[in-house]
């Protein structure tokens, strides 16, 4: 049903959540022109706020925009996926350098008690609640650098390759991951940076035929939907 159109600041930042929420989860086909028209009404809003919203995930690299054509979704690139791991890595590796002076033991004894309690075992947890776990981790280790800004492109990297991280979580061996998250925690409690570089490098990398490989199950999730569609 379509909602009757009101349009406030607090409007706008809803029209975006919702649309970005719709591009993460590829809800619009990689490609596809978004008919501005439909989605004012679909969202209940005018012309001027979907416009402010489109620009915003335009900049943030969720949508892709074509003078005189109009937005698009984005495609999945694997090219694209790769330099967004790459960041993700640099980024990660250059906040530990911070976390190694600047962490607390008690936000890392945190960090450790939720490991423990979201334990090595899978269990009935499905890739979407698995890929939110992970993201907690690793953005509570950004935390400790003290960073705003880093976590700022930290979670908008996250947002863009979750799609991917969905299919490329139903293929990883969690106990391991979770060893991988305890070592790091453990040898930052020791301040010794040049080990949690050394297992964030290994943990985060990604060959780019594993990422094209992913690519490919998350195009025969988009056009076949599964659990991850509907999550």
């Amino acid at each position: 049903m379509e909602r009757p159109v009101i349009d406030s600041e607090s409007n706008v930042d809803r029209v975006y959540s919702e649309l970005k929420s719709m591009a993460v989860r590829f809800e619009l086909k990689p490609g596809q022109r978004l008919n501005e028209g439909d989605l004012a009404k679909r969202l209940g809003v005018s012309r001027t706020p979907l416009r402010e919203a489109l620009n915003r995930l335009n900049i943030e690299g969720f949508l892709r925009f074509s003078p005189g054509k109009g937005f698009f979704c984005r495609e999945l690139d694997p090219h694209e996926i790769f330099d967004l791991y790459e960041l993700r890595k640099a980024l990660e590796i250059s906040a530990v350098r911070l976390s190694v002076e600047r962490a607390r033991d008690a936000d890392i004894d945190a960090l450790l008690d939720f490991l423990d309690a979201t334990g090595p075992d899978p269990g009935d947890r499905d890739s979407v609640e698995l890929v939110e776990l992970d993201e907690h981790f690793h953005e509570g280790l950004m935390a400790m650098s003290g960073n705003a800004e880093m976590m700022r492109v930290l979670k908008n990297i996250n947002d863009r390759i979750r799609f991917v991280r969905w299919i490329d979580m139903d293929r990883a061996n969690r106990a391991k991951t979770q060893a991988d998250h305890r070592a790091v925690l453990e040898n930052l409690k020791r301040r010794d940076v040049d080990a949690c570089i050394e297992y964030l490098d290994r943990h985060i990398s990604r060959r780019l035929d594993q990422i094209t490989s992913a690519i490919k199950e998350g195009y025969a999730q988009i056009y076949m939907p599964t659990q991850l569609r509907r999550a």
